[in-house]
């Protein structure tokens, strides 16, 4: 079908079935804001938006006087960008789609943009495409590659002046934004766009549906490419491909339209710090339970780490991504390509979640029961019921519990000092 521009048939189109099969992806934050690498990647805003005293006393005691942001682009270096090993590492992490960011709020491109003249990654900085590196190096991996673009632009011209007519004009969407837009989708085909930096201006003034109308009729992706929910103040949560709704969305319900929750290594920063600390940084653990609790409520899950200027991803991300799939490895039966089953989560705790596949019920708990003995009284059990644990042989023992239900008993685990791996995935078959 032809999509016209408006909300009605847009909001029709189907959403191509590889992004719910995904499930997990890796976000990229990564621009002029990794050089200063302190506060977070809205730098720029903080420090000359907003004036803040501390952001001006940190440039004041590292930079040289007269310092403005623009003189951090030449130390953008990317020196020791690696794009290959980026991909392998993602695809290690368990990750089926990375978004990268080819433009934040600070309107530096990550690409030689035609608009962008002199504040873009051909120009300054690496001197290098790193929106087409990196996704040569991802589509060799067979992992989907999205791209996050902000509409807005704090500082530019031609934004400002529209602000200041009350978004009656759009010079800025028809001589930048756009023409961006086009640019990347025509250049990098990608298979997600990421939008941000939607939320001071309705999507009229970002001429949002026509640009999506494009792109479902005549792009080259038209088939295949999936969006997001920001693209204007009105949209976020109701309109749009998949819905963002905030960043770190946490819906505590199954909801109707397929989502994605937004999450960060470092829970203060989505761009590098090197300032961060151990306790800043989400472990494990969490960053299991955060996947388990929004698979189990039908959304997809996407971790985000902030590479430092000359493009390394610090040891530290690197070893939770890593942490992350290894637990696929041994998990991700339950997760990919899985569906919400008819409960979410066990009596309301948040210890035991269910994903199920066709007939097969998959509930994940993320705590060891003490005495062995695992309590569902979700499932009901049948003649024909079968229960195993993913990553161990055999069959595990159950019984119907006295209420509803079942007790399931587990593998004798080895005492340790270390506390054990977070979550477990026990398979049921034969259960209502």
């Amino acid at each position: 079908p032809r999509y016209r521009p408006d909300w009605a048939s847009l909001d029709a189109r189907p959403l191509p079935a590889w992004f719910d099969r995904a499930k997990v992806g890796v976000f990229v934050h990564w621009g002029v804001f990794s050089v200063p690498a302190w506060g977070s990647e809205w730098f720029w805003w903080h420090w000359r938006g907003e004036h803040r005293a501390d952001y001006e006393r940190f440039v004041r005691r590292r930079y040289p006087p007269g310092t403005g942001y623009a003189d951090f682009a030449p130390h953008f270096t990317a020196h020791d960008f690696q794009p290959r090993q980026w991909a392998e590492l993602f695809q290690r992490a368990g990750a089926r789609y990375v978004v990268l960011t080819t433009k934040h709020h600070e309107g530096f491109t990550n690409w030689g943009s035609p608009v962008s003249w002199n504040w873009n990654s051909l120009d300054t900085g690496p001197h290098r495409d790193l929106v087409g590196e990196l996704g040569q190096a991802l589509r060799e991996s067979n992992i989907h590659y999205g791209l996050y673009h902000s509409l807005l632009e704090w500082f530019h011209p031609l934004y400002l002046a529209d602000k200041e007519n009350g978004f009656k004009t759009q010079d800025f969407v028809f001589k930048k934004t756009m023409p961006e837009l086009y640019d990347l989708v025509l250049k990098y085909k990608p298979d997600l766009i990421w939008s941000d930096g939607d939320w001071e201006a309705p999507d009229s003034y970002w001429n949002s549906t026509s640009f999506l109308a494009w792109l479902y009729n005549e792009s080259p992706v038209k088939d295949t490419v999936v969006v997001n929910d920001r693209w204007g103040s009105n949209c976020s949560c109701h309109h749009g491909g998949y819905y963002n709704c905030a960043d770190k969305y946490k819906p505590g319900t199954l909801p109707a339209h397929k989502w994605e929750m937004c999450s960060s290594i470092d829970k203060l920063s989505w761009g590098y710090r090197s300032s961060m600390n151990i306790t800043e940084l989400m472990d494990v653990a969490t960053v299991v339970e955060e996947l388990v609790q929004t698979v189990s409520f039908g959304g997809n899950y996407l971790l985000n780490v902030g590479p430092t200027k000359e493009g390394v991803i610090v040891p530290i991300f690197q070893e939770r991504l890593l942490a992350l799939g290894r637990w696929l490895d041994t998990n991700g039966e339950s997760i990919y390509e899985s569906k919400p089953w008819r409960v979410q989560m066990e009596n309301g705790t948040h210890r035991v979640w269910y994903t199920s596949k066709g007939p097969v019920v998959y509930a994940i708990f993320l705590i060891w029961p003490q005495d062995n003995i695992l309590e569902l009284s979700s499932p009901v059990p049948s003649q024909t019921t079968q229960v195993t644990m993913l990553g161990f042989a055999g069959t595990l023992k159950w019984q119907k519990s006295p209420g509803e239900g079942l007790l399931i008993t587990l593998p004798y685990m080895l005492p340790s000092p270390l506390p054990p791996q977070s979550g477990w995935t026990v398979k049921l078959e034969g259960v209502k």
